[in-house]
């Protein structure tokens, strides 16, 4: 039983040694290949029951192709990349790693809030070119940093937030409120959260409710000189939109990990503002980050082979019937 690790993280680990234990054949990743290339892709699971998934993307007509298939267990919590109709149709489970890599997203997520914060990447592209142009920015201590969206991941960001000297408020559907009293977080709605915050950060889910939150109209209730901040996904956000508000003048800045086409073109026109921060989706990954995720994820598959069933961890659990290896 051969199963292939496709995530960016997966070249070496736990995993390896767990699942190989067990009697499966483990193939790493193939850095030469594209695994957003669909053909790609096809060929180098074509012969396995599982995957051990990075952010690539699973459209019906990739599942269609792999017949054997019967696990993805996708390194990390989005799995909007993944087709769950047609997962389904084909007893397809679809694992994911809750809980593992939540302060990793934070840290990256507050590294480029303080970036962005004090003028990078323009400070660094100034020294490169022999510009010793000097500049002040606003304090971050006594600022107000808006949460849209307050799960584990925007938990972990307002903790870091507080410690920084920053006001947190936050809005979130299931707002947790013996959280927000602990930590005297505000519970706003979305417009006053856009009009007060200094700057805004994005950890919602991907979805149709969630599609192109940040638009023209959203941007316009944003204060002015505001920052943007996505370390969630590249669809919350109409790109066309946040490009205008930029260069009008109406933002400062926005610090972005994740983008609606990945990898980003290298003609989009995010490339052509230098006070965009950019980093290709990776917010998720350090080193215990890495372990976590693959030792869950072989934990997962082996739980799948055993016959168990790990609800808490397959996003597909009710919908899958009569689910067998």
């Amino acid at each position: 039983m051969k199963v292939r690790c496709t995530s960016l993280a997966g070249d070496s680990g736990p995993h390896f040694q767990m699942l190989s234990e067990n009697g499966f054949t483990v193939l790493p990743g193939n850095r030469e290949r594209n695994y957003r290339n669909p053909s790609e892709l096809i060929e180098e699971l074509a012969e396995c029951v599982a995957v051990i998934a990075g952010s690539e993307p699973y459209p019906a007509h990739v599942l269609a192709a792999l017949p054997q298939l019967r696990v993805i267990a996708r390194t990390g919590v989005g799995f909007d990349a993944i087709d769950l109709t047609t997962c389904n149709e084909l007893k397809i489970a679809v694992a994911i790693t809750p809980g593992v890599n939540h302060h990793a997203v934070a840290e990256h997520t507050i590294a480029m809030l303080m970036a962005v914060a004090r003028g990078f990447p323009d400070r660094d592209r100034f020294v490169r070119a022999g510009k010793w142009k000097r500049f002040n920015t606003p304090r971050v201590m006594g600022s107000t940093l808006g949460l849209m969206g307050l799960g584990r991941i925007g938990k972990a960001v307002a903790e870091r937030a507080i410690g920084l000297g920053m006001q947190v408020i936050a809005h979130d559907p299931q707002i947790d409120q013996e959280y927000i009293n602990h930590h005297k977080i505000q519970s706003v709605p979305v417009y006053e959260l856009l009009s007060r915050s200094e700057f805004v950060s994005l950890h919602l889910p991907a979805g149709q409710q969630t599609h192109h939150f940040i638009n023209r109209e959203t941007l316009s209730l944003m204060k002015a000189g505001a920052i943007l901040i996505n370390t969630a996904r590249g669809s919350l956000i109409d790109e066309a939109a946040l490009c205008e508000a930029i260069t009008s003048g109406h933002l400062r800045g926005a610090a972005l990990d994740v983008f609606e086409q990945e990898p980003l073109p290298i003609n989009s026109p995010l490339l052509q503002i230098d006070r965009i921060l950019l980093s290709g989706h990776l917010a998720g990954l350090d080193e215990q980050a890495e372990e976590g995720t693959l030792s869950m994820s072989a934990e997962t598959l082996l739980k799948l082979y055993r016959g168990e069933w790990p609800t808490d961890v397959i996003v597909n659990h009710q919908d899958l019937k009569q689910w067998s290896w």
